[in-house]
């Protein structure tokens, strides 16, 4: 089994994480945590570098209970939605975890947040967590 992790850095990152190591605890899964990265004339390298520090960091847990952890910073002209969705076709992911948050009701008349995309894209079961 592989499971995708979308990281974006947010309030419920960390919980993404710790359910995703669950899961892959007890799925025996192979797991990618992926900070997707929308390119941009504003996109600094610095911004890059600490996200890939931070997803480096992001390891540990999944390496201290021998579960096969692989960390990739995306940077691309697509949305973090459709990268996350690209990734898990290619890949071959059989569930993919993302955090959404609390939106405003105008909010939720908006259509094409990261999640949204991925719930109703992604070519596996997706878990949200909040």
């Amino acid at each position: 089994m592989k499971i995708l992790v979308g990281y974006d850095g947010s309030k419920v990152a960390d919980d993404v994480i710790k359910l995703a190591q669950k899961h892959a605890k007890a799925f025996k899964a192979d797991t990618y945590i992926v900070t997707s990265l929308e390119q941009g004339p504003e996109l600094k390298k610095e911004v890059i570098d600490k996200a890939e520090s931070k997803l480096e960091k992001l390891k540990t847990p999944f390496k201290a209970d021998n579960i096969p952890c692989e960390t990739q910073t995306s940077v691309s002209y697509q949305s973090p939605g459709e990268d996350l969705v690209r990734f898990a076709k290619e890949n071959d992911i059989d569930e993919v975890i993302i955090g959404v948050r609390r939106r405003s009701k105008v909010g939720k008349l908006v259509f094409g947040s990261t999640a949204q995309y991925v719930i109703l894209e992604a070519p596996c079961p997706v878990v949200a967590v909040k």
